[in-house]
C-alpha cells in the first residue's frame, strides 16, 4: 500500500483532468532579428566613408555601390556579363559533375576501378587547379575552352571524393541482404547503393558549386574578354571600387543561391532521413 506525505499532491491521474500541453518549441527568431547586424554594418560603412575614415578610393560607400549597380544594370554590362558567367559554370559544372560521379562510381563499386583511378586521382586533386590557368592559356588558348575545363577540374574532385566515400560507405549487410533476396546488379545500384550514398554525393554537390564560382573568378579575370570577372577586372584598370564590389556581391548571391537550391533539393530527396525531415518541419 502506498504512502503520501501530508500536503503532497497525488501521483495519481485524475481521468477527469485535462491532458497536459506537450512541451511547447522555443520560438524562432523573427524574420527581421537576421538582419540586425548586416543592416548595422552598412550603416557603420556608410557613416565612416561619409566621415572620410574611409577613402572612397580605397572602398566606395554603400550609396556609391548601389548607384553603380543601378549603371552597369542599366547599361546592359552587368546582364550581358552575368548572363556569359552563368553559362560557362553550366557547363563546366555539367562536365565535371558527370565525370566525377561516374569515376566515383566505378572506384567505389569495383576494385578494378579503384586500382586504376582512385590513385591519380588522389594525386591530381592536391594540386591547386587554379594554378593551372597558366598552362590551360598555353594549351587552349584564351577563348571559351580554358575556362570551362578549370571550372570542371575544381567541380570534379569533391563530387568524385564523396561519391567514393558514400558508395564505399553503404552497408555491407544491406548489400548482403539485397544479394540474397535475389537483387540482380542494377537493383542493388538503384535500391541499395544509391540510397546509401546520396547524403554524401550532395555534400560533395554543395561543395563543387562554391568551388566552381571561385573556379570562374579568377578565369575571367585572367583571361577573357566577357563576363563578370571581366567587368571586375576592367574596373579595376579605372580604380572603380564601387563596380568591383557590385561584381563582388552578384558572385556571392549566386553562390548562396545554388546552395540553397542543393539544400532544399537535400530536404526533398532525403525526407526519408528523420533528422532532415525534422529539420524541414
Amino acid at each position: 500500500m502506498s504512502t503520501t506525505l501530508p500536503g503532497a499532491p497525488s501521483r495519481a491521474a485524475d481521468p477527469s483532468s485535462p491532458p497536459t500541453d506537450p512541451p511547447r518549441r522555443r520560438p524562432r527568431a523573427l524574420a527581421w532579428q537576421r538582419w540586425i547586424s548586416p543592416v548595422a554594418i552598412i550603416v557603420i560603412w556608410q557613416l565612416a566613408s561619409s566621415t572620410g575614415l574611409l577613402a572612397e578610393d580605397e572602398l566606395a560607400s554603400p550609396l556609391r555601390i548601389a548607384r553603380a549597380a543601378i549603371d552597369v544594370t542599366a547599361s546592359g554590362e552587368l546582364p550581358g556579363g552575368l548572363a556569359v558567367s552563368l553559362a560557362r559554370v553550366v557547363a563546366g559544372f555539367l562536365l565535371g559533375a558527370v565525370v566525377g560521379l561516374a569515376l566515383g562510381v566505378w572506384s567505389g563499386l569495383s576494385r578494378w576501378g579503384g586500382l586504376l583511378v582512385d590513385p591519380p586521382v588522389q594525386m591530381l586533386r592536391t594540386l591547386p587547379h587554379l594554378a593551372l590557368v597558366p598552362l590551360f592559356i598555353l594549351w587552349f588558348g584564351i577563348e571559351e575552352t580554358p575556362k570551362v575545363l578549370l571550372v570542371a577540374l575544381g567541380v570534379l574532385f569533391p563530387i568524385y571524393l564523396n561519391v567514393h566515400a558514400g558508395v564505399r560507405g553503404v552497408d555491407p549487410k544491406l548489400l548482403e541482404m539485397a544479394r540474397v533476396s535475389g537483387f540482380d546488379r542494377r537493383e542493388v545500384l538503384r535500391h541499395v547503393v544509391v540510397p546509401g550514398a546520396l547524403p554524401s554525393a550532395l555534400t560533395g554537390l554543395r561543395l563543387s558549386l562554391g568551388i566552381a564560382w571561385l573556379s570562374i573568378v579568377v578565369a575571367e579575370t585572367v583571361s577573357s574578354d566577357s563576363g563578370l570577372g571581366y567587368m571586375i577586372n576592367d574596373a579595376r584598370e579605372f580604380l572603380r571600387t564601387d563596380v568591383i564590389v557590385v561584381g563582388l556581391v552578384v558572385y556571392a548571391l549566386l553562390g548562396l543561391g545554388t546552395d540553397a537550391l542543393v539544400r532544399r533539393v537535400e530536404r526533398r530527396a532525403l525526407r526519408w532521413r528523420p533528422e532532415i525531415s525534422g529539420a524541414g518541419s
